[in-house]
């Protein structure tokens, strides 16, 4: 395996963990109360709380990528950071909103799946939960995979 290779492979996997412990982080530690319980409500003020968390939770995920450079010296494309960062934001966003995602499971013939749980009781036990969670995990992926094709400009 050549250099190119093997430091795609690093680069990648390296931007891949950062980005999978902020959004933990962002999801659960840095998302307020009122944002977890506001964001998927109709109307603005739905939308607000959900771009409130999803601010944060982007700029949690940015700050990681700066340690990850500041810390490894991994030198990144700023432009495919932004970018990367940018789908990120807006994929998250779009299942944050909780409509948008519910459909997609009806679509998929997974809302028995997507309905399991109680909300209020466990509401991250939930198949809603385990489904925007994976939705998450997903777009991290491909943000990673974005992050690391663009070199290390």
């Amino acid at each position: 395996m050549n250099a190119a290779i093997l430091t795609a492979v690093a680069t990648f996997a390296a931007v891949f963990c950062a980005l999978w412990a902020a959004h933990s982080v962002g999801d659960h530690w840095i998302q307020t109360h009122h944002q977890a319980c506001a964001k998927g409500a109709p109307g603005w003020t739905g939308r607000i709380a959900c771009v409130k968390h999803v601010a944060t939770l982007t700029g949690t995920k940015a700050a990681a990528l700066a340690a990850l450079v500041w810390v490894t010296g991994l030198h990144l494309n700023p432009l495919t950071v932004v970018v990367g960062l940018l789908v990120d934001a807006v994929s998250h966003y779009w299942a944050d909103r909780r409509t948008t995602l519910a459909r997609l499971a009806k679509t998929l013939r997974k809302s028995d799946f997507h309905q399991l749980g109680d909300g209020m009781v466990a509401p991250c036990g939930t198949g809603a939960y385990a489904l925007d969670q994976s939705w998450h995990h997903l777009w991290l992926f491909i943000t990673a995979l974005a992050i690391a094709a663009g070199g290390t400009g």
